[in-house]
């Protein structure tokens, strides 16, 4: 299950539907593990920043990522990245 939490700044709906799908793979990943639950956190860092926080819980255990980054953009794409790789690695660990 993903959890979307806006900080203290909104999401247009496209930028919801675009993460969203971004995080397609990561899901998979997370559900193959097994007990899946992300919430990700998204503020707003003074003029043009933004901080996105993830939180994990799966079967293999817990963990939390942080991305920092000028663009929104930039942002979300680092997270999904650290994501993927670090379910990739976990589901590897359960194998």
């Amino acid at each position: 299950m993903v959890r979307l939490e806006p900080g203290n700044c909104q999401l247009k709906p496209s930028q919801r539907r675009q993460l969203l799908s971004w995080l397609k793979r990561a899901v998979a990943l997370g559900e193959r593990v097994g007990d899946f639950l992300l919430r990700i956190t998204v503020r707003r860092l003074g003029s043009g920043r933004y901080e996105m926080n993830a939180n994990v819980h799966d079967a293999a255990g817990d963990f939390q990522l942080r991305s920092r980054g000028h663009t929104w953009r930039d942002v979300c794409r680092a997270m999904v990245r650290m994501l993927s790789v670090r379910l990739h690695g976990q589901r590897l660990a359960l194998a």
